[in-house]
């Protein structure tokens, strides 16, 4: 916190730690506030005395939590966090600023309960500022979101109904191991029992989940991130392997994670993965890559390259021609 903070913004930002994080500790409260552990007791001991029962433990389990039937006071904003909020609303869901949209709705409420003097630009900057809407953007259902977030809390395996891009539904039987949002869409990141491998689907296709009472063992220190961009290029219905002369240091940069593995081959490079759109994945995909390379496998790729290719020579009158080799 900033060190202008007064005692008082600080005990209330103490009370919200330990309403949120039971079992704080002294080093933990003084990190999160920015004081010195004997600061962060004095705090405790300014909400004692105003009434607020903190008790206190001590071992591995131990530290400062509130006693049980605490009433706490309604949630205090600061401008600089009221205007984030709002920014943060317009960026991951443009339509926030209608009225009819759920999380407009719920944000207008934030808004309407906040004190003058700290609402008031919130609300400007709601109505004012614009945000274009993102076409790739996707929403999922709040109560799918919900079930499959307390699956992965309790690590409870789910039974999912899931639709593909083409309509195609399945059952599906999964441990579901993280949630992870990625360029405005939510993705679930779990262990497929159907396959026996690891998955990724999209979490705005999913039907339907069931909460199941059959537990799971996650692993154990993994980054969700990182591992979702590894597997996000492997999986899917169509097979790709390109080929690249250039070495893998090179071309590395220009290979999005859902393109799938590069790895070396010889003086050059390999990309390795599945996609389920292959005009998708040459257009979008291959063609931004600055290095000359060959399709060796996914028949389907190689067709989608083919098209590319011929709707961009017919693009260019005399091209086709320029192309040929001089006649003798």
């Amino acid at each position: 916190m900033p060190n202008d903070v007064s005692p008082t913004a600080r005990a209330l930002r103490a009370l919200e730690i330990l309403r949120t994080r039971p079992a704080t500790t002294a080093g933990e409260l003084a990190v999160r506030l920015g004081v010195t552990e004997r600061a962060a007791r004095r705090y405790v001991g300014i909400l004692r005395e105003a009434g607020i029962p903190v008790e206190s433990a001590r071992g591995p389990h131990g530290g400062y939590r509130l006693g049980r039937g605490t009433r706490l006071p309604p949630v205090h904003f600061t401008q600089a966090e009221a205007l984030g909020l709002v920014m943060a609303a317009l960026s991951g869901r443009p339509a926030v600023a209608d009225s009819d949209d759920l999380v407009g709705t719920a944000l207008g409420k934030v808004v309407k309960a906040l004190p003058e003097s700290v609402g008031r630009q919130a609300a400007l900057l709601r109505e004012y500022a614009a945000a274009a809407p993102d076409p790739y953007a996707a929403h999922p259902d709040p109560a799918v979101t919900s079930s499959l977030v307390e699956a992965v809390a309790h690590r409870r395996r789910v039974l999912l109904t899931y639709r593909s891009e083409a309509g195609n539904a399945w059952d599906e039987e999964a441990d579901p191991w993280s949630l992870v949002v990625r360029y405005g869409r939510w993705y679930l990141l779990c262990h497929s029992h159907r396959a026996g491998a690891i998955r990724t689907y999209r979490v705005d296709r999913v039907a339907e989940v069931r909460v199941t009472r059959h537990g799971f063992a996650a692993p154990g220190d993994f980054d969700p991130v990182a591992v979702l961009e590894e597997n996000l290029g492997t999986g899917w219905q169509f097979a790709t392997r390109v080929v690249f002369d250039a070495p893998p240091t090179e071309v590395a940069p220009w290979i999005r994670p859902p393109m799938g593995r590069l790895e070396p081959l010889g003086d050059g490079c390999v990309l390795v993965g599945s996609t389920r759109n292959p005009a998708v994945y040459a257009q979008e995909w291959l063609a931004r890559v600055p290095f000359a390379f060959r399709i060796e496998g996914g028949e389907e790729l190689r067709a989608a390259a083919a098209a590319l290719a011929a709707r961009f020579t017919a693009a260019v009158p005399g091209a086709h021609d320029a192309a040929r080799p001089p006649t003798p």
